[in-house]
Order: C-alpha cells, then structure tokens, then sequence
C-alpha cells in the first residue's frame, strides 16, 4: 500500500529532456527564462527550479513576488521576473531581494524610482509592451517615452524589453504577425537611440514550436517544458509528460441494483455493483467536472468515475477489474504500466486546458520526484538573505 493519499510523481528526467527538446528549437545564443509561475504549473517551484538552472536555464519567470520570494529562500540566484505586475505592497521585497518586475507605466516607474533611492537600491526592471494582449503593458506609442524615463534613472535598471503574444498558436495565427511588428518598431527604434539593455523577449511555448522568428535574445517557454503544448502544434509529440497523478484506493463496497451514489443521487447502480472509494476530491486536482464521465486507471484498466466528484473524495465502478482490493493504486492520469490516460485527455473531458489541471493539483497532493540524480533541492530557508549558497549564479540579465 502506498504511503499518501494522493501523490503527483514528476519525472524530472521527462522535464530535463524537454528542456533539452526546446533548446535545439531556439539554437544557441537565445538564452531561456522558464516560466515557473503557479508553482511551477502544479508541477513545486522550488524543485523544477533547481533543476532548470542546473540544465541551462538562465532566469526563471513567476506570477508574484511571494513566488519569488519562496525561490530566493530555497537557494535561487538566478534572475527572476515577475511577469505580470506588482501592487505597491511588493515593490519593496522586490527591490531588496534583487527580483526584476515588469514595468507599465510612467507613475509605476517613479514609485519605483522614489522606493529605490529611499532603500540606496537599484530596482531592476522589463519594459512591458501591450501589442495586442490588451491586459497589461505600455501601449507601443508611449514605450520610448517611458525608455527615456528609465534611462535618466539613477536607480532603475533596464533589464529586459518585452511583451506577450496572445494567440495559442504561436506563429500559425495571422494576429502574432501583427504583434511581432508593432513589437519590432519599438525595438528597431529604441535600439537607435541607445535605449535597449538586457534581453529582449516575447517568444513562449506557442512561439518556439511554431518556428516564430526572431527570437531575440530569450525565449519564455512555460508549459511545453512540462510536456505539453496547445492543440496539436509541432513537437507536441516529441515531449514527455513530466507529472502523474495518482491516489489509492482505499474502501471497496457492493452495491446492489439501484443504489445512489454520491451527492444529490446522481448516478445510481445499473446493475449490482462493486464501488471503489479514492482519497482524492476537486481539492486535489481531480475536475469535479469529471462526474459521471470521466475514467482512472486501476491494475491498468479504464474505470469509470461515478456519481459526483466531491472535495476530498470519488467514487468509480470497479465490477469488472478482476481482484481489486484496498490499497491498490489509481492513476488520475499518467501511464499504469502499458496502459496511459494523458493529461490532454482528461482537460478534454473536463472541458478544459492542461494548464488548469496541473494548476489545480493541490497543496496537500503529495509532490514524488524521480530521476534528475544530480539536483539538490536546499531546504528553505527562513529569510531570503541568507539564501545565496547552493546554486550557481546565472549572467546577469543587464549586459549592456
């Protein structure tokens, strides 16, 4: 019987080979900054981290400065970027703790510039440009003002130029085109001027895979580092999954004929039934939105998930799974010896995207690591001062 009621094995050998798929697509002088956003989508920041930077990653990209943070306190020296944007409340963290942020607008910048010179700091920044997005970023017309504003900064760093293509198919969509242009005349002009340092960066998973062109100094890939891409994009089949989920099973029960399950009675027995009870619930990762239709995986046959999927608890029909008794292993996705459910499959039937499945794996899933013999995960440490032994430091994204 395995130890945990619900585990998520990561296969940290899948994600190194991934990593290694994505460089041989940019080619060697683009640098990467993996986007470990969300708790590295499911898969635990800190781990994924350690062994991005030991495989050639040079910056990491998260949601928050408290995702920043937590790298800082687990050894991280590498640049982090929070990709997004900061409130107020985190700008100081971020400048102390040497995080990158991105920048949006002129009132941004001179809070940042007043915070910094208050702290005797630098606050390192990447210009956002909004192409097309339309969430976040300066729009194009206002970008080489806001250059020039950086520029005259005694304590603002420009260490990157971005922005964020919006359409999931990369470069097959006409939209990304227009994007990258609008991008390249900011660029091509603010280069003119002698207002460009750091990287200059747009492409993500989407980008790489569908051959966008220039890449510029680095790519930002997110999901396709963890095995998957959107739709059927080039190369989607050339990565490896690199997460798993899986519980136990751990209540068996015949039912007869016209037995309810679960909550508001929504399935009930056909037939007489033997019902397999999972210590595994929406807060785990597994859609409640698979009731009724979704299936699992037990001594690597398909077993159908019946009445509704509730927090902390599912229910599937085992009746013809010859020999199942408690402790046996569940696969929610993820391969049972020849047989697999991939994790495209189960967002499909859940009438979502892979993104939200991993994401959603929850705290108290469980992460299991395998492979990836040579990464050394410190322990977190209780202030982010101290950490600074332990990982080898990434060039500065500032070059210029």
């Amino acid at each position: 019987m395995d130890s945990y009621r619900a585990w998520a094995d990561i296969d940290l050998d899948a994600f190194a080979s991934n990593l290694g798929l994505i460089r041989a697509r940019i080619g060697p002088g683009v640098a990467m900054m993996l986007v470990v956003k969300a708790d590295a989508y499911g898969h635990g920041a800190v781990a994924i981290s350690h062994c991005a930077l030991r495989h050639g990653v040079g910056a990491l990209g998260v949601g928050t400065s408290g995702e920043a943070l937590e790298l800082r306190r687990s050894g991280v020296r590498a640049p982090i970027l929070v990709l997004g944007t900061i409130v107020d409340g985190e700008a100081t963290a971020c400048i102390l703790h040497d995080i990158h942020v991105a920048l949006h607008s002129a009132d941004r910048c001179q809070m940042l510039e007043d915070l910094a010179a208050r702290l005797g700091l630098i606050a390192r920044v990447h210009l956002k440009i909004d192409t097309g997005m339309g969430r976040l970023g300066v729009l194009p017309e206002r970008a080489l003002p806001l250059l020039e504003q950086i520029r005259a900064s005694r304590h603002l760093r420009l260490c990157g130029v971005m922005t964020h293509v919006s359409a999931p198919e990369g470069a097959r969509d006409p939209f990304t085109a227009v994007q990258q242009a609008r991008f390249a005349e900011v660029v091509d002009e603010a280069r003119r001027r002698g207002l460009i340092s750091g990287w200059i960066h747009l492409a993500n998973s989407a980008c790489v895979f569908t051959g966008l062109t220039p890449l510029y100094d680095a790519v930002r890939p997110g999901i396709s580092a963890y095995g998957v891409l959107p739709g059927e994009l080039p190369g989607s089949d050339e990565l490896e999954p690199v997460m798993g989920l899986r519980s136990q099973i751990v209540y068996l029960k015949d039912l007869a004929e016209g037995s309810p399950v679960g909550y508001a009675g929504s399935w009930c027995a056909p037939r007489p039934t033997r019902l397999a009870t999972l210590p595994i619930g929406y807060n785990d990762g597994l859609s409640w939105r698979l009731g009724n239709h979704g299936s699992v995986l037990v001594r690597g046959e398909r077993a159908r998930i019946v009445g509704r999927v509730s927090m902390d608890y599912t229910t599937i029909d085992v009746t013809h799974i010859p020999g199942v008794s408690v402790g046996d292993r569940v696969t929610i996705f993820g391969r049972d010896g020849e047989a697999e459910i991939p994790l495209e499959e189960v967002a499909a039937a859940a009438g979502t995207i892979p993104y939200e499945i991993t994401c959603s794996v929850g705290r108290r899933v469980e992460r299991i690591y395998r492979g990836g013999d040579d990464v050394l995960v410190p322990r977190p440490r209780a202030d982010a001062d101290s950490a600074s032994e332990g990982t080898p430091v990434s060039p500065d994204l500032a070059r210029a």
